[in-house]
């Protein structure tokens, strides 16, 4: 499939139409430079495509479901999703995390009123996140970390007193409750690491703040819609996509003075031997990518039956019971071991986009962690675990559909062992991916980039790796800095 007008030379080829390369191809084409984009996939979106999984009428998100960072994010924001398209949907609550007592520890999206419900712990909550509840400092994490005003960096350094912590420790220290404990604790579990690790709090404070700013949405219809609406934006700027091209060797790719790469470093590696020096070839060869993920999808013959109706209210469900049993299950993926009471992250979309399924029929969307390339099926854990605060929920299931790790990368290649974050989040991995380089887009061939989720600020649904990806090719290869 190709759209837009045919280039002979084009000035840019990107391979990969995820988020990020749609995202650096509509700049770079706005730029008024001639820019192709190659995916391998029949359809554009990489980690962001919808499909009908399982029964005629659902439709499944594949890899991401809530997209708290695509609405903060300042490059859509400057591209202008809503207008292409893009439909957000919010739910009365962001997020709900069940406790085994019966109780659901809950975020608001606004700071006060989640304090407000957490008791003893209120004011704690408000101390932590308060100073950085504002869409300014998101934008500033949206970047890599060294970067920014002295204003900026001055936050950051205080963001980091904390965020450089393990979760576990914050958790801890500053909640005395089971609630608070357990709701941080499923904030920082995104992290995909275990909760005693350096860095596992900015993941947690991250994901309140987002919450508490913006709230997380989804995208009516799918999210499909978002890389659809890059889709359109990059070819009515003169873009042009062929779809359905695996690259295999620089050879097969059109001359261009730029490459940008949408890929894993180890891709780029494969793709790009002799083109880069050996040093750093062994690098990216080597790149550090982290645990996996076991995805299943649900058409449901109706709501989950959650025991506590609160949960029905949010889009987003974090079943993993008690602060402990949420350390637990993590540390578990850590050492190896796929958890066999796993902590699971369950989106319910069709609660508040009724498009999504049949009248009177659901979606169901969750995954947990494994360790990378398990093999093992986690279908019944999963359910078993939906099950114990929603009775009721296995008698619901019309069908599923399931994807273990290996089934994740044959699905988008550059998620490795089933790594969905663009490599290990650990917090060396994560502040200096793909390695430590003043600008992390760039390699030492001055034609080749990357503009993947392998670079900051990581993964997510937003887009910025792509933005500062086109900021340096146009700088580095063409004297010209982005408009606007």
């Amino acid at each position: 499939m190709a759209a837009g007008t045919p280039v002979r030379t084009p000035d840019i080829v990107i391979v990969g139409g995820g988020p990020n390369g749609l995202t650096a191809g509509v700049l770079l084409a706005q730029a008024g430079l001639s820019v192709v984009i190659v995916e391998a996939g029949t359809v554009p979106g990489g980690g962001c495509r919808s499909a009908e999984l399982t029964l005629p009428g659902f439709v499944h998100d594949i890899c991401s479901a809530i997209h708290p960072m695509a609405v903060l994010s300042p490059v859509f924001r400057r591209i202008g999703l809503e207008k292409l398209g893009v439909n957000w949907v919010w739910s009365s609550v962001p997020l709900a995390h069940p406790l085994p007592d019966g109780e659901v520890a809950v975020l608001e999206k606004s700071l006060s009123a989640t304090a407000a419900r957490l008791g003893p712990d209120g004011a704690a909550w408000e101390r932590l996140l308060g100073p950085f509840a504002d869409s300014r400092f998101i934008d500033g994490l949206l970047q890599p970390m060294w970067q920014g005003g002295a204003a900026s960096l001055g936050r950051k350094l205080r963001f980091g007193l904390a965020g450089l912590q393990p979760a576990e420790r914050i958790a801890r220290e500053r909640f005395r409750g089971n609630a608070a404990r357990a709701l941080f604790a499923g904030c920082a579990a995104h992290s995909i690491l275990a909760l005693n690790r350096a860095g596992t709090a900015a993941f947690g404070m991250v994901l309140a703040l987002s919450a508490h700013i913006a709230g997380w949405p989804c995208a009516r219809g799918g999210s499909q819609a978002i890389a659809n609406a890059l889709a359109r934006a990059f070819t009515a700027a003169g873009g042009e996509l062929r779809m359905g091209m695996r690259v295999t060797s620089l050879g097969e790719l059109p001359e261009a003075r730029a490459i940008l790469f949408d890929l894993s470093p180890r891709q780029i590696a494969a793709l790009c031997a002799g083109e880069l020096p050996p040093r750093f070839h062994r690098r990216y060869s080597n790149f550090k990518h982290g645990s996996g993920v076991f995805k299943i999808d649900w058409a449901l013959d109706g709501p989950i039956p959650w025991r506590n109706p609160e949960c029905a209210g949010a889009a987003t469900v974090h079943v993993g019971g008690a602060f402990e049993d949420v350390l637990s299950a993590e540390s578990d993926v850590a050492h190896g071991r796929a958890p066999s009471q796993p902590f699971v992250l369950v989106a319910q979309p069709s609660q508040i986009d009724p498009s999504r399924s049949p009248a009177g029929k659901h979606t169901g969307w969750a995954y947990c962690h494994v360790p990378a390339g398990c093999a093992e099926d986690m279908t019944s854990r999963i359910e078993m675990q939906v099950e114990r605060f929603a009775p009721g929920f296995r008698d619901r299931i019309l069908a599923r559909h399931t994807l273990n790790p290996a089934a994740v990368e044959t699905h988008n290649p550059t998620m490795i062992g089933g790594d969905i974050a663009g490599g290990d989040n650990g917090l060396l991995n994560f502040l200096f991916r793909p390695v430590p380089r003043w600008n992390p887009y760039a390699t030492p061939n001055p034609r080749l980039f990357i503009c993947s989720s392998s670079t900051p600020p990581g993964g997510g649904v937003h887009g910025m790796c792509g933005y500062f990806a086109a900021r340096t090719v146009l700088q580095r290869v063409f004297g010209k800095s982005l408009p606007g």
